[in-house]
């Protein structure tokens, strides 16, 4: 199974990485969500291990290139990234692929690694990277990200409004691929947003403790 290592830290399958961004918005979705800006979260997302046979289902990765071999990725879903998607080869926003280690340190803020509580099984592990690949390319919700944007509100919403991921944003798509292999139980995957998504997996024991990366 492939890691990660970024300081010293190793990044497994399944662990959660949370970003507080030093931008204006990045805070005003901290106040938004019940963080503290610098603090709280403003972005999430979640590692897997994509397989050389899984990198050739896209667009211009070709099977003889090696440096496309079996690798971590960080799955998210942002309009903010600079960097092409991994997978797809270019900008997009919504869902996508980015390498760990370029895209935590050379991000504008501070950079939390939340490690899974116990290491994926090997079928667990292969069941999240289906899961996260099947959605790759789909447009960022930007809609559904302020509709989750409070506690109360959030919660009113996934009662009277049934879960969409036609389009996903960060939350959306990390909640979603942790209830799919199991770790995480939730009627609606749209409710969640970075704060409470974290703060929830850390109180019923599926994340440990954060660290600080960046």
């Amino acid at each position: 199974m492939r890691w990660s290592h970024i300081h010293g830290q190793e990044i497994k399958p399944g662990d959660v990485i949370g970003f507080s961004g030093n931008y204006w918005h990045s805070h005003a979705i901290n106040l938004l969500t019940y963080g503290l800006p610098w603090w709280g979260l403003s972005h999430i997302a979640v590692a897997a291990e994509a397989e050389s046979e899984d990198l050739v289902r896209f667009d211009g990765v070709s099977p003889e290139e090696p440096y496309r071999g079996s690798c971590l990725l960080l799955f998210e879903s942002t309009s903010l990234c600079p960097y092409p998607c991994y997978l797809q080869l270019r900008h997009h926003e919504g869902t996508q692929a980015q390498i760990p280690t370029r895209r935590i340190l050379d991000y504008n803020g501070k950079v939390w690694h939340y490690p899974l509580s116990r290491e994926l099984r090997p079928l667990e592990s292969r069941r999240l990277t289906c899961y996260l690949l099947n959605y790759i390319g789909t447009g960022y919700d930007t809609i559904g990200a302020f509709r989750a944007g409070g506690v109360g509100f959030s919660w009113l919403e996934s009662l009277f409004r049934p879960e969409d991921l036609s389009s996903i944003f960060c939350a959306e798509y990390v909640a979603a691929a942790h209830r799919h292999i199991g770790l995480f139980k939730t009627r609606s995957a749209s409710r969640w947003n970075p704060n409470l998504l974290a703060r929830r997996e850390q109180r019923v024991g599926i994340l440990r403790q954060r660290r600080r990366l960046r």
